[in-house]
């Protein structure tokens, strides 16, 4: 019987009764100690020593445990012949363990023939058993668990043997107890095997303990195989693909060891019950499909390994920004155009067939046509339900706008055997200005048939230059993909190589987990020191005046205060930091001389990164040549080198990120503290009060770098703690912090999560409700403890679907454009997590959360970027404020968290750290200059920052007129700029004076100056 049947009193009572209480001899093999079966271990034991049965309990896990021996009624020396046995495993172990305990229980047992061991370590051969070597020939080794073959449950090891050789390969099994098991590397390294791919089907990491794993003297490509502990049906109706448990064991920390995920292959099911014993085993099953599709990526990468570099076709691949011609080949931090024109080199030098010809600006002209015929062809062969979702979502291919009725043309340049091409955007914006929250995201025809075209070409292998591509973010399973799901459709078995900025865990680990990409890491641009602007040079002396004539002449100080409030009301600087005029003096200077020294200690990337240069540039290259080569590319962390995380570099390795059961570490709860303190601090000085209700905006890929120091935040706000398990690290459940240890009332917080954190941390969304339920339960008063109101508190996006949706709502300068923003906000988070894990629709319960909050927060973690740099953050910044808007809500405060400094986090209000990146970092003449060097892409991250400007002034209100003024003096006010954007990217410039005029013509931004006036007016 499984154990697992018996959790519950009431079955082991009917079990004991109907079943055990007629049985002679009774073996239990029980993992996780007496502590995971207490009654029934009691009741069981009552039963032996009351009927006389012969019972022994053993460890399952082949560890010594003498409390289980204590619960044994059998001499010593049956428990340790027994132990043995069951230790060893196998058909025969198995057999004579039951003779054994026969005789203990004074029954008959005729000697058992046949060896009754396995050993240790062994090849395995699925129509023979264990073999003494691997067999000759391009070799295939299949790891898996020792234990799966005493217990005879080898039917995924096996398939997959079976479908390997079908594709060329040689292949045939290794087991281990664990790839940890002492003497393991070293036996299989002298075992004399060369395999040419490994497909590891044991969970979790070996070097997550320090040190190399036994794979690594091979080098190569080791994959990542998922045995799912839930059924099939499960699986196929979960949007997540994986439970917690399994994410982690087979995906998030085999990353650790740099492997290649290549999906899920097995399900548990239960065998035909057996009559005669009346138990049904619950073993592996393996799925024809998703065997087929993990054999399909193992031999694509093997091709890759096993062709010459001069017949290798790659295929390079930049992103399109969604519509902004300007904005072509965007990457986070990295030049794309000049990376790809750097990497062709690279090729071509390397011996790959690259011919000499434009280079990758020229994809803003070139094309390619495919015929309308074969993509038609190509389309039938995909899912019918993919099709249906297609055709239903976008109609006829003919009105796409990249098909001209005979053929659909793509951006691309053939250079011999690289192909150099853009990816379309997924969908067309004409089509959706009506539907601004549509989430479903379904692919337009013209980017299906770009990736359909892609698969015709012949290609060995894609590079995505970059953060980040689309492909990944499509609809389908979070992991363990089925062929339903759109990333697994287009991608296929393509071996796919993502250049990737190495401080971006959570979009690096969406294409490792749905794409099976190998992610290089590549630093960001190296950070150089803000300096005050000179405009601002008179106040910061008249605060150095003020410094040493405080306490020394009071009319002086007095006239030096006046002079400073002055002086910054007309730089806007009290407006920026929201200082009234009846502000006391020691609050106002206070308040001045800190956002004074903000700036100063601020920093922003100096240009763009181009991959393969820099002090990491030949480890870079590196990685990139391995992987191109079909080999293993060492693993690597991610996070941000300027927060102190020196050990991600050198960068050029595979990147991996965080255990979630580990989130938060202690280490992040303690700062979680601190940011909470920060917080509250900050909203006692602007209000007066503690807040009321605060949204605090929750995104995956900050998690995984801080190790959860904003969801800790979220946990000391509310009043509750994580508990960690002692052994493992892991956290094991959460602690009610008393309000007397607390020293304030417990803040309502509500969580907003993003569609990665929904993912990745589904137990964090699980753990804060199961606090919020424990603290509903206390004793306190509604004043104290807010909780006693329950309800939903965690939201997110619908299961399946990433981001917000917006559109053009957050461009275009409407009333009703910003109420469809908020629309899409609200429709983007609508989805309750509950305490059991599961996202369920509850509209009316978000609502009622945001009517009752009166403050907002977003972290900020990387000290690399800015809320200008990005558009994610005007979208949940200040879509949050159109979304509070469009229901109607009282104007929340909005906060921006600034924790790029662990040591000094600040919490500032959302124009205030508006005011400090314009100053800081826009506005700083050396920053545009650095981007002159980068060309059409240094001309576009111009254009862009103005674009997310304009953004938080259109949702949020937040952007006063002065810093418009303060970003054209640095831009188009300067001659310089203006002639590098006219012959980098014309559009780029056309688009930033299009945009300063609609901003003027929609009321949201006067100028102040004649100068910049006329400039708009003259249309330069």
């Amino acid at each position: 019987c499984n154990l697992v049947a018996l959790r519950h009193p009431a079955s082991v009572d009917t079990y004991v009764e109907n079943t055990l209480s007629g049985a002679r001899g009774i073996l239990i093999r029980l993992i996780g100690g007496e502590a995971y079966w207490p009654y029934g271990l009691a009741s069981v034991q009552d039963l032996a020593r009351r009927r006389g049965i012969a019972l022994t309990v053993l460890p399952g896990d082949g560890r010594d445990d003498p409390r289980l021996e204590a619960v044994s009624t059998v001499p010593g020396s049956v428990l340790q012949q027994l132990k043995r046995l069951c230790d060893a495993g196998g058909a025969v172990a198995a057999q004579a363990a039951l003779a054994q305990l026969a005789i203990a229980a004074g029954l008959y047992a005729a000697p058992v023939p046949g060896q009754k061991t396995l050993p240790d370590f062994g090849f395995y051969d699925p129509d023979r058993g264990v073999i003494a070597a691997p067999p000759d020939g391009p070799l295939a080794l299949v790891c898996f668990y020792r234990s799966y073959l005493a217990a005879a449950d080898t039917g995924p090891v096996d398939a997959l043997i079976h479908a390997l050789r079908g594709a060329g390969f040689t292949a045939c099994g290794v087991f281990a107890p664990s790839l940890k098991s002492p003497g393991f590397a070293d036996w299989l390294a002298g075992s004399g095997c060369a395999p040419a791919t490994i497909v590891n089907a044991t969970g979790f990491s070996v070097r997550a303990e320090g040190g190399g794993t036994p794979f690594d003297p091979f080098g190569c490509p080791v994959f990542q195989v998922a045995l799912s502990t839930n059924r099939r049906r499960e699986w196929a109706r979960a949007e997540r693909g994986l439970s917690p448990a399994d994410l982690a064991m087979h995906v998030v920390l085999p990353e650790v060891d740099g492997r290649i995920f290549a999906g899920v292959v097995s399900f548990k099911a239960p065998e035909p019950r057996d009559p005669a014993l009346q138990f049904s085993r619950f073993a592996h099953r393996p799925d024809a499909d998703r065997i087929a599709a993990a054999t399909a990526r193992i031999r694509a990468w093997h091709r890759l390994a096993t062709t010459p570099a001069p017949d290798r076709r790659i295929a390079l691949v930049l992103s399109t920004y969604p519509g902004r011609d300007w904005q072509m080949a965007h990457a986070v931090g990295l030049d794309a155009p000049a990376s790809a024109d750097a990497l062709a080199g690279l090729l071509a030098a390397q011996g790959y067939d690259v011919a000499p010809g434009p280079g990758a600006a020229a994809l803003a002209g070139e094309r390619i046509a495919w015929p309308l015929a074969d993509y038609l062809a190509a389309l039938a062969e995909l899912p019918a339900n993919l099709r249906d979702d297609l055709e239903q979502a976008w109609g006829a291919p003919q009105d796409d706008p990249a098909c001209d009725g005979k053929s659909f043309h793509f951006a691309a340049i053939r250079r011999g055997k690289l192909l150099l091409a853009l990816q379309p955007e997924r969908s067309h914006r004409a089509s959706r200005d009506d539907d601004y929250h549509d989430l479903t995201r379904v692919p337009r025809h013209g980017y299906v048939a770009f990736h359909l075209w892609l698969h015709q070409q012949g290609l060995h292998a894609l590079v995505h230059m970059g953060a980040h591509g689309t492909l990944e973010w499509l609809p389908g399973k979070a992991v363990a993909l089925s062929d339903s799901c759109w990333p697994q459709a287009l991608a296929g078995d393509l071996p796919v190589v993502y250049p990737f900025i190495v401080n971006d865990p959570g979009e690096a680990a969406q294409a490792k987990r749905r794409l099976g990409a190998v992610t290089l890491g590549h630093v960001p641009p190296p950070m150089t020191a803000a300096k005050l602007p000179d405009g601002m040079a008179g106040l910061e002396r008249l605060l150095d005046e003020y410094s040493t004539a405080d306490g020394l002449d009071p009319a002086r100080r007095d006239r030096l205060i006046a002079a400073i409030r002055d002086e910054a009301r007309a730089l806007g600087v009290e407006g920026d930091l929201g200082i009234p005029p009846d502000a006391s003096a020691a609050e106002a200077i206070t308040r001045i001389d800190r956002f004074v020294c903000d700036i100063k200690e601020s920093q922003f990337g100096e240009g763009l990164h181009v991959f393969g240069t820099g002090p990491c540039g030949a480890e870079e290259r590196a990685g990139l040549l391995a992987a191109l080569a079909g080999r293993h590319v060492a693993p690597g962390p991610s996070g941000s080198p300027a927060r102190g995380r020196a050990d991600v570099l050198p960068t050029g390795r595979n990147l991996f990120s965080v255990d979630p059961r580990a989130v938060p570490t202690p280490a992040a709860h303690a700062q979680g503290v601190k940011l909470a303190e920060e917080l509250l601090r900050r909203h006692l000085q602007d209000h007066g009060d503690w807040p009321r209700g605060l949204v605090l905006d929750l995104w995956g890929s900050a998690t995984m770098r801080t190790g959860g120091e904003e969801f800790a935040m979220a946990l000391h706000l509310a009043g509750l703690k994580p508990v960690w398990d002692a052994g493992s690290g892991r956290v094991s459940g959460i602690e009610l912090v008393p309000l007397a240890l607390l020293g304030r009332p417990r803040i309502d917080v509500t969580l907003r999560v993003s569609g990665l954190f929904r993912d990745v941390f589904p137990v964090l969304a699980q753990l804060f409700e199961t606090g919020a339920e424990a603290l509903a339960e206390r004793g306190e008063s509604p004043g104290d403890n807010p909780y006693l109101a329950r309800g939903p508190r965690v939201f997110g996006p619908q299961p399946g679907q990433y981001g917000l949706g917006m559109g053009i709502a957050a461009e275009t300068f409407t009333e009703a454009a910003r109420h469809a923003a908020g629309e899409a906000w609200l429709a983007a988070s609508s989805w309750a997590i509950g305490r059991d894990g599961s996202p369920r629709p509850d509209r009316a319960a978000l609502e009622s959360r945001l009517a009752h909050a009166d403050s907002f927060v977003h972290a900020q973690d990387l000290p690399e970027t800015d809320l200008l740099l990005a558009a994610d953050y005007a979208a949940h910044e200040a879509g949050f404020a159109a979304a509070m808007a469009r229901i109607g809500a009282d104007a929340p405060a909005l906060y921006h968290l600034d924790a790029t400094q662990p040591d000094r986090p600040r919490a500032r209000t959302l124009t205030e750290e508006i005011a400090r990146t314009i100053r800081a970092r826009a506005s700083d003449p050396r920053w545009a200059d650095a981007m002159c060097a980068h060309g059409f892409r240094g001309a576009a991250e111009i254009a862009a920052t103005l674009d997310h400007l304009a953004a938080f002034a259109h949702l949020a209100g937040a952007v006063p007129p002065h810093l418009f003024d303060l970003y054209h003096d640095a831009t188009l006010g300067r001659p310089e700029i203006v002639a590098f954007m006219q012959e980098a990217n014309p559009t780029a410039l056309a688009a930033m004076r299009d945009l300063f005029r609609r901003l003027r013509e929609a009321g949201l931004w006067a100028t102040r100056r004649n100068s910049i006036a006329a400039a708009l007016e003259a249309g330069t």
